[in-house]
């Protein structure tokens, strides 16, 4: 079958869902609240808590809630301290960015937020750089797929012109298709950038290439960015986005055209393109040290030998805060992203403190901060783990779940990596649910907080929505996807709207129960299947 179509996991589970979690029957799951459900969303996106940011009012008012829901839940604290919080200590950067380029002589400004957005990369209050542009295609250096845009040349100090996403946009026999690796990632480009000495990197974006629009990178980028506020590895100096209309118009003046060299990326034997174009940022940030806070909470397990093993749900509680108005609304709620995934994972552990036997590992719930800026929360996690990752069986991550309604099938990114693949096919076949597995053309696996888990070792699941609504014609699903990251995705209007409807949300939940319980109960440990990009990867002690 086509990787552009939707393809079904086929069901050849005979085991029943019971013994993949070693018990002798399946116990009834408790009930799930679409009431409680519906009223934590309501309460984190509603305008007091203005975005949800990290390091602001609304961000603690968001924090704190999580935690007494937890508290009232009668979950024990998890927090290294003995309260709920993981501390999570952030520098805050608000980027103030100019930009000039051009060829010798000619230099042409570009507009913030219409033609670029650019940001720091260091934690300083002004980053003043200027560099030659090499145009260097997507930026990858990929052994095992015989890929090197690099090709031994020395871009020390240079600034790189990209294209986002990978060689396979373009070609379907090579990466996987249109389906997205890692390496199509603008954070992967970052990283590669710094290990050859790059000064900076501008992304030339396209809305078929990032998966988004420009309004989503203007929203995204133009707020305040976080980083982790610890000893940084070799980073670049800075790193921006520009829309294709300004390289096009950029790189014509240089004598190339864009589209030519779009081609030329996606051979093999591309070359790094010198163009003759000079850059000038200089970027001066608003600057401030934050304590943010991971909330963390333990359902402890039942079975003497197997509790110091940790079952682990994740789910971002923060979200874009106040930033450039659209239509005159200037709060970025985040109901959906992820207003919805925090619902959800309370539901779940509001259900799964009254499950019956109790689960025999430790069921660890973690509310994360700062997943919009780049996975931090559970990055400062996967650095400084509550229960070593060793003894971390699994992460079940839920962030923008369904509040649409019942649908007959669902999906799980990462299925095809682990053996929690057929765990999570017979908890979906015990809720008479279809597994319809859908091409990562957006990368999502790589943009949410399972990732730092994966990434360090711990195999690991992000549920998915279906996409076939019961009383829907086919194809709305779909539609409804498009629409959200269209619209409403990173923007004021992702808000609560009193249409949301929670059956959809309460299937995931369930989904996600009995694959907690059957990682929990089960005599051993989910691992990375032979194919997986993880494989190689162990399970990393406590530093």
């Amino acid at each position: 079958m086509s990787p552009c179509c939707r393809f079904a996991v086929t069901m050849l589970l005979a085991t029943p869902l019971a013994a993949l979690g070693g018990q002798q029957r399946a116990p009834a799951l408790p009930p799930v609240s679409t009431a409680a459900m519906d009223a934590h969303l309501r309460y984190l996106s509603d305008d007091l808590l203005e975005g949800r940011a990290p390091g602001t009012r609304g961000g603690r008012l968001a924090a704190q809630y999580i935690a007494a829901q937890f508290q009232a839940l009668g979950l024990a604290p998890a927090g290294p301290d003995g309260s709920y919080f993981q501390p999570v200590a952030l520098v805050g950067l608000t980027p103030h960015p100019s930009l000039v380029w051009g060829t010798s002589g000619a230099p042409q400004p570009l507009k913030p937020l219409d033609d670029f957005v650019a940001w720091a990369e260091r934690p300083e209050p002004e980053i003043t750089a200027d560099g030659d542009v090499v145009f260097l295609g997507y930026g990858i250096q990929a052994p095992e797929w015989h890929w090197d845009d690099y090709k031994d040349v020395s871009v020390r100090g240079k600034v790189l012109l990209l294209l986002v996403n990978d060689p396979g946009l373009q070609d379907s026999t090579v990466f996987n298709g249109r389906a997205l690796t890692y390496y199509g990632r603008w954070t992967y480009k970052l990283e590669e950038a710094a290990r050859h000495g790059v000064l900076g990197v501008l992304l030339i974006h396209t809305t078929a290439s990032a998966t988004y629009p420009w309004e989503v990178v203007r929203g995204s980028w133009s707020v305040e960015q976080f980083k982790l506020d610890r000893a940084a590895p070799q980073s670049i100096a800075f790193a921006g986005w520009v829309t294709a209309d300004a390289a096009r118009a950029a790189l014509a003046r240089a004598g190339f055209n864009l589209d030519s060299l779009t081609r030329a990326a996606a051979r093999r034997d591309f070359r790094p393109v010198p163009t003759g174009l000079h850059v000038a940022v200089d970027i001066i940030s608003a600057l401030r040290r934050v304590r943010s806070e991971n909330v963390v909470a333990k359902l402890p397990g039942s079975d003497p030998r197997l509790a110091s093993q940790v079952v682990l749900f994740t789910a971002h509680w923060d979200h874009k805060g106040i930033g450039p108005a659209v239509n005159g609304d200037s709060i970025y709620n985040g109901a959906e992203d992820n207003g919805s995934g925090v619902a959800a994972m309370l539901a779940a552990a509001q259900a799964l403190s009254h499950a019956t036997p109790p689960p025999r590992r430790t069921l660890l719930f973690v509310a994360t901060t700062a997943e919009e800026s780049g996975l931090l929360g559970s990055q400062a996690y996967v650095e400084g783990p509550l229960t070593p990752l060793e003894r971390t069986a699994a992460v079940l991550n839920l962030d923008v779940t369904n509040v649409r309604g019942a649908t007959r099938d669902i999906d799980a990114l990462g299925i095809d990596r682990s053996t929690l693949g057929p765990v999570f096919a017979a908890a979906a076949r015990a809720e008479s649910l279809a597994v319809v597995h859908e091409p990562d053309v957006r990368g999502s696996f790589y943009r949410s907080d399972h990732f730092p888990f994966a990434r360090a070792g711990v195999p690991a699941l992000s549920i998915e929505a279906g996409r076939d609504f019961i009383g829907r014609p086919a194809g709305w699903g779909k539609e409804q996807d498009e629409l959200y990251n269209r619209e409403r995705y990173h923007r004021p209007s992702d808000e609560y709207r009193p249409t949301f409807t929670y059956e959809g949300m309460a299937q995931e939940v369930r989904v996600t129960m009995w694959v907690a319980l059957a990682v929990a109960n089960a005599p051993e440990l989910p691992r990375w299947l032979p194919t997986s990009e993880f494989q190689r990867q162990t399970r990393q002690p406590t530093p």
